[in-house]
């Protein structure tokens, strides 16, 4: 089902169909967009619609459904190592200074959309609210989906683009996007953007999430984005 702006399709993708997409993510990083673009093509709509082959989202769902969270119901829950564990209501992450910039999303499997406005609160400055033990090297997420997981190091955390986002496209996040709440990696491919973001933990060494643990790059990196826990380009 595509939006009358033709910007979205939304389909949601169950574990069997995953792995297949993971293979796909696989080609992505080592070959790039044009590859999964000539799929696309061939296959046309039903499993087509899943591939790249232009500039609109596509939307995933590794259960085969999206959780429905009410924006007075939605907590995000901060613990680990940190000095002053939160749990931050929707109302708390709007009250916080906001950053707002317009950047390109990059999925791994070669789709592309440019231009995205997002607004939300620097990661960076959740972690100075809850403040972050000396022992604290990485952090791990957690969605409201029950299933899907991601990590970042510290370091990466506390890059000026990486944000827990409550609007995007000029409107708050729809639930089909990760909503009301999701987290964007701007420098990295999409799958580090975890969706309907529910616990962020501070931890004592990175962790793989849910699609580095089915192969893809714990490392994220966007062509030209490598970053300071990553001075290796082919690890992208």
């Amino acid at each position: 089902m595509t939006s009358s702006g033709g910007l979205e399709e939304r389909v949601p993708v169950g574990r069997r169909v995953f792995l297949g997409l993971a293979a796909l993510g696989a080609l992505g990083v080592a070959f790039g967009s044009r590859i999964q673009n000539s799929v696309g093509d061939a296959l046309g709509s039903g499993l087509g619609g899943l591939l790249p082959g232009g500039d609109r989202f596509r939307i995933y769902s590794i259960t085969g459904k999206y959780p429905k969270i009410k924006d007075s119901d939605y907590r995000l829950r901060v613990s680990g190592l940190v000095e002053h564990p939160k749990i931050f209501t929707l109302d708390d992450l709007k009250a916080m200074p906001p950053t707002s910039f317009v950047k390109a999303f990059q999925c791994v499997t070669g789709w592309r959309v440019p231009n995205v406005a997002w607004e939300g609160v620097l990661l960076s400055d959740i972690l100075d609210a809850v403040g972050v033990k000396p022992q604290g090297r990485a952090l791990t997420f957690e969605s409201y989906d029950g299933a899907d997981t991601e990590s970042l190091t510290l370091d990466q955390a506390r890059l000026p683009d990486v944000i827990v986002a409550y609007k995007m496209l000029g409107a708050p996040v729809t639930t089909e996007h990760g909503g009301p709440v999701r987290l964007y990696v701007a420098p990295m491919f999409g799958y580090k953007s975890l969706k309907w973001l529910s616990a962020i933990r501070v931890v004592d060494q990175e962790q793989p999430g849910f699609w580095e643990l089915n192969g893809y790059p714990v490392n994220g990196w966007l062509d030209g984005a490598t970053g300071p826990t990553d001075p290796d380009p082919s690890l992208t």
